[in-house]
């Protein structure tokens, strides 16, 4: 593999968990932890994005969101934080995968997300694409369950829905899961808004 890419065995099971994390917080902690448990991952990738397309706003500078996401995860061997998206120089998700896919042959890859991101998951680009490459888990979020459910993809994809998240990680896509998990109320964008984080 080549220098400053995750190392990733054929067989393994690679969750994925995109975004700008600006900043990196609890919840993301939380919700990926979660998933390690119910979705039977071997490890987790935070995929630190450049920036994002559906935000006006772009996001502090990655070598401080990348320090910070490492701190709150604690030196935690099964979660890996990674610039993969800038040295690709994918800037859509459906492209990220695409190109983890060719890179890391016989490993396994599930889309991480949480419900928030599921209710608008049909403004992503090519996000049809993404459902049919690799199997999506979908994790609770505070005040978003019923919009997630309700979403464009939820229908569409209602009859690729597993039940148990356990039954996700070995399935090819289309197939979901929505992950019930206690919830953790952190936000960046609340966090950006009261002035806690200092990049």
């Amino acid at each position: 593999m080549r220098t400053g890419f995750p190392n990733a065995k054929p067989g393994m099971v690679i969750g994925l968990l995109g975004g700008s994390f600006d900043p990196a917080h609890e919840g993301h902690v939380h919700i990926t932890h979660e998933a390690l448990k119910r979705i039977g991952l071997d490890r987790v990738w935070w995929l630190v994005s450049p920036g994002n397309p559906l935000k006006a706003r772009q996001p502090a500078p990655m070598p401080a969101r990348i320090a910070q996401a490492r701190r709150m995860l604690k030196d935690d061997p099964r979660v890996v934080v990674s610039d993969i998206e800038a040295r690709l120089g994918t800037r859509f998700t459906a492209d990220t995968i695409a190109r983890l896919q060719e890179l890391y042959p016989g490993v396994s890859f599930v889309w991480l997300m949480g419900a928030d991101n599921l209710a608008q998951f049909h403004k992503w680009d090519r996000w049809r694409e993404i459902m049919e490459r690799v199997p999506v888990g979908v994790l609770a979020r505070p005040g978003s369950g019923l919009k997630a459910r309700l979403s464009v993809a939820a229908q569409v994809y209602r009859g690729n829905r597993v039940a148990r998240g356990e039954n996700l990680a070995h399935r090819n896509g289309p197939a979901w899961v929505f992950v019930n998990v206690p919830m953790s109320a952190a936000s960046s964008s609340e966090i950006r808004a009261k002035g806690q984080w200092k990049p």
